[in-house]
Parts: structure tokens; sequence; C-alpha cells
């Protein structure tokens, strides 16, 4: 049992070694790009936003006639 535990001991440093490896190759956008990227996102969701309000609009006044 002593040396299950020591295994999963030994897994477990292992895998968050890995982990901190793998954190050190990441590279992050620059702040201008997040910046740039997260409008970018909001302006889209605003577009849709108001297409779909647009048809559901005309949807409403198409079938409210019949």
């Amino acid at each position: 049992m002593n040396d299950t535990l020591g295994k999963a001991k030994q897994s477990i440093i292992t895998y968050f070694r890995g982990v901190k490896t793998e954190w050190s190759k990441i590279t992050w956008p620059e702040r201008n790009q997040v910046v740039a990227e997260t409008v970018f996102v909001i302006a889209i969701v605003i577009m849709f936003t108001i297409f779909i309000y647009v048809v559901d609009v005309l949807f409403n006044a198409i079938l409210g006639r019949f």
C-alpha cells in the first residue's frame, strides 16, 4: 500500500512539473491586442442582437396579420 501511495505522489509531482514547463511556453498577447479583440467581440454581439431583434419584429408583424 505504501508503494502505491509513493507512485501516486510521484505521478502528481511529475504532472505538476509538466504543467509548470508548459506554462512557461505560453506567449501572452499584448494588452492592445486583448482590448481590440474584446471591443470587436462586443461589437459583433451587439450587431447580432440588433439583427435578431429586427428579424423578430418582422416575423411578429408578418405572423400577427394571420
